[in-house]
């Protein structure tokens, strides 16, 4: 049993804040904001449980002829992810500035590939959630039979399992297998969606978890009902997800944001 009187370790945030202060000089305004939202992401995933321990991520390219891009802290939970422990990364994983916490490279082996081979991919989300890893190891997929799942017409692919995503000669095979599909079902995996902001993709993964979980909710209870294919088209053209007059998913995005800031704001720091 640990003495009484060991020294309580300090949080994160306060071991890192002299890493954190140098920082903040070298980060231009614009990719700070890119942090606070990547950041406020990975706090939404917390608040709606959409986590793996310390598993899984969110990548953001950040702005710029280069190709960088933001990625959680390996070791830490997404409930402890701020905008100053982001670590930059490049396309081989190599951290690009300071960084006190590591990158896990297997989980930025899909990210990269998509993020190099798909132009508009500048935001990639994974997830392990119950209902995404039980439909995705569904010999029948995705069943196309309610509300969510019609919205998902022609915007969706499969990709087989490969095993763990190590090994960098996947990534051809898995962004062919992708085409231009922003909803992304890893066979045996998982979910995962992309986009070119954070607020669309988190939408589209949004919609394809929820359709995943109603999913296993109906066909528990017995056979279900097929949506037509032009029932499907429909309601994949009258999506709010997909709706530019709706922000494509900024105005959720944007509210599920101020439930955070009023939990706990400190992704912000």
């Amino acid at each position: 049993m640990a003495s009484m009187t060991r020294a309580r370790r300090p949080s994160a945030a306060g071991r890192h804040a002299p890493v954190r202060q140098r920082q903040a000089a070298k980060i231009s305004a614009e990719e700070w904001r890119a942090r606070i939202e990547l950041a406020a992401c990975y706090r939404i995933f917390a608040h709606l449980g959409w986590t793996e321990l310390i598993y899984n991520h969110i990548t953001l390219r950040l702005p710029g002829p280069e190709k960088h891009f933001l990625i959680n802290p390996f070791g830490l939970l997404y409930s402890e992810v701020t905008a100053s422990n982001l670590v930059k990364i490049d396309l081989d994983g190599k951290v690009i500035g300071e960084s006190r916490w590591p990158v896990n490279p297997a989980g930025f082996t899909i990210h990269a590939a998509i993020h190099d081979a798909i132009p508009g991919a500048h935001c990639v989300m994974h997830t392990h959630t119950t209902a995404g890893m039980a439909v995705a190891c569904s010999q029948a997929g995705l069943s196309m039979s309610n509300f969510y799942s019609a919205q998902l017409f022609d915007k969706l692919a499969y990709h087989d399992f490969e095993g763990i995503t190590v090994h960098a000669d996947e990534g051809p095979r898995l962004v062919q297998a992708i085409g231009d599909k922003p909803a992304v079902i890893l066979r045996n995996h998982g979910l995962l969606a992309w986009g070119d902001t954070i607020a669309r993709t988190f939408a589209i993964l949004w919609l394809l978890n929820r359709a995943c979980e109603i999913q296993l909710a109906s066909t528990s209870m017995g056979p279900v009902i097929d949506v037509p294919v032009e029932i499907q088209r429909k309601c994949t053209r009258d999506s709010l997800q997909f709706s530019e007059q709706f922000g494509a998913g900024k105005d959720v995005f944007d509210a599920l944001t101020r439930v955070i800031d009023r939990i706990d704001p400190s992704y912000k720091t």
